[in-house]
C-alpha cells in the first residue's frame, strides 16, 4: 500500500470542494513519489482539519484534487512561541524546521547585539515550516515573523496583550532553575545567538515582568541545539 502523501493547502477544505496544487507539490505527487490520477492524498490547511482527496488531474506542474471525507478533524494545538536570534542560515533553518515539529504556533526571529547575520530569507523558512509540518503530521504551520530587534519585541509584548505570557529566558552559566513544563499553559522560550546575551541585554530582559531566567542544564548548547531542547522541556507534559 503507498504510503500517505500529506500536503498543506491554503484553499478552504470541504467535503465536494476542488482544490489546485501549486506547480511544486504537481511536481512532487507526479516525479517524486509517482502519483497518478485516482489516487489519495491527504489535505490540510491549519482551520478545518485532515481530509483525504483524491487526484482528478495531474500533469508535471499542475494538480486538481477533488475533496472527499474528513480524516481528522481540527484540534488544538500547544500555544507556545519560539523567540529565536538568527543564526547563520543552516542553523536557523534547523531551528525552524525542529520548532515545527515540536508544535511551536509562531516563531519569531530576533536581532540581537552579537548576531551575525541580521536577515533571513522568511519565504524559504516557511516552506521549511510547511515541509516539516506535512511530515510530522500537525494540523497548523507555525507563524513566523521576520527578524526585529530584541527590544522592540519585547517593548511590543504588552502592547500585543501578551503580558500574561511568560517568556522563558534560555541563559547559559545563569543559576536559574531548569526550565519547566507549562502542562498546555500559553509560554514561550527566548533563545540567543552565538556568544550569547550582552550585558545590556541581560538588563533589558530583567526589566520586564513576563521574562523568567530558566537553564537548559549544566552544558554550553550551541544556540540551535538549545531552541530544540528547550521546547523539549517546556512540552514535556503537553505531548507537543
Amino acid at each position: 500500500m503507498p504510503t500517505s502523501i500529506r500536503l498543506y493547502a491554503s484553499s478552504d477544505l470541504a467535503a465536494g470542494s476542488v482544490v489546485d496544487l501549486a506547480p511544486g507539490q504537481a511536481h512532487y505527487l507526479n516525479a517524486v513519489m509517482r502519483r497518478s490520477v485516482g489516487d489519495e492524498v491527504l489535505l490540510f490547511n491549519g482551520r478545518d482539519g485532515e481530509w483525504a482527496a483524491r487526484i482528478e488531474l495531474l500533469r508535471k506542474d499542475r494538480a486538481r484534487l477533488a475533496v472527499v471525507a474528513l480524516a481528522r478533524p481540527q484540534m488544538a494545538e500547544p500555544d507556545v512561541w519560539l523567540v529565536a536570534a538568527v543564526l547563520k542560515t543552516a542553523a536557523t533553518e534547523l531551528a525552524v524546521q525542529k520548532a515545527t515539529e515540536l508544535g511551536v504556533s509562531r516563531i519569531m526571529l530576533a536581532v540581537t547585539e552579537r548576531t551575525n547575520v541580521p536577515r533571513a530569507n522568511v519565504a524559504r523558512l516557511r516552506a521549511i515550516a510547511v515541509e516539516a509540518a506535512e511530515q510530522c503530521e500537525r494540523l497548523t504551520v507555525p507563524e513566523i515573523v521576520g527578524p526585529s530587534p530584541l527590544r522592540a519585541i519585547l517593548g511590543a509584548w504588552v502592547s500585543a496583550g501578551e503580558g500574561a505570557r511568560p517568556l522563558f529566558a534560555a541563559i547559559e552559566r545563569a543559576s536559574a532553575p531548569i526550565l519547566p513544563p507549562v502542562s498546555g499553559q500559553p509560554a514561550a522560550l527566548l533563545v540567543g545567538p552565538e556568544g550569547g546575551f550582552t550585558g545590556a541585554e541581560l538588563d533589558a530582559l530583567a526589566a520586564h515582568a513576563f521574562v523568567r531566567t530558566a537553564s537548559l542544564g549544566p552544558r554550553i548548547l550551541r544556540a540551535e541545539t538549545a531552541a530544540i531542547v528547550g521546547l523539549a522541556l517546556l512540552q514535556a507534559h503537553a505531548g507537543g
